[in-house]
């Protein structure tokens, strides 16, 4: 049984200075941090500026996050694969950025075949919301003939982008919008995309994993005003 069996429990009056070191993140399950605080823009900020982010279930409570190692894209070392070129050359795609914020959310949260159900609540929906209309959420967005058919959102702060979920409703069109994610990084400053968990999902389209504590330093750097 792990030592640690109880987990730091972050009071919503509190500020975000409250949360705990990163490094004392549980190791089982993988960067579990802590638990309470609340969804709102100054938690939610203040979260990724450390690193953290919130993952949690509908009817559980609010759940904070840090794992090692960390899924990351380096945009200029990105380098898309043969069959998402042609995708992009000859499906007759088109990427947009934030015409529909509220219709990717929802697409996200949309159950899958693959999950018994999704960690993107209601409560998530709007606190994402919020920070779309404060600019600082954005999506990337595949469309084909008028449909919203794939696309992803996250949230930029400095030259970070927090990546969050995608969705797929065409073929490689989450990759698309992942595409048109990373030439819009290169060309507005942004150094690192944060992916959260790794997975062979991701490691197929070209992340890599990052320690923790080379992430945290990066964060600290890219997040600066």
């Amino acid at each position: 049984m792990s030592r640690r069996t109880v987990l730091p429990w972050l009071d919503r009056e509190d500020s975000p200075a409250s949360f705990p070191d990163p490094a004392t993140a549980l190791r089982s399950p993988n960067g579990l941090l802590a638990m309470g605080g609340a969804l709102t823009p100054d938690w939610l900020l203040g979260a990724y500026r450390r690193g953290i982010f919130p993952w949690f279930s509908e009817g559980e409570p609010l759940q904070w996050w840090s794992p090692d190692p960390r899924a990351v894209f380096e945009p200029e070392q990105f380098v898309a694969q043969r069959s998402l070129r042609q995708s992009i050359r000859n499906r007759r795609y088109e990427t947009f950025i934030d015409r529909d914020f509220a219709g990717v959310i929802r697409a996200c949260a949309a159950p899958r075949s693959d999950a018994g159900g999704t960690w993107i609540t209601a409560s998530m929906i709007d606190a994402y919301e919020v920070l779309h209309a404060l600019g600082v959420a954005h999506s990337f967005e595949t469309w084909q003939g008028g449909v919203l058919v794939g696309g992803l959102y996250g949230v930029r702060v400095g030259a970070m982008f927090f990546g969050e979920s995608m969705f797929s409703q065409a073929r490689d069109a989450s990759k698309v919008a992942l595409a048109r994610l990373i030439e819009e990084a290169k060309t507005s400053g942004i150094a690192l995309i944060d992916c959260q968990m790794p997975t062979p999902h991701l490691a197929s389209l070209g992340a890599i994993t990052m320690r923790r504590a080379e992430f945290l330093q990066r964060v600290s750097r890219h997040t600066e005003s």
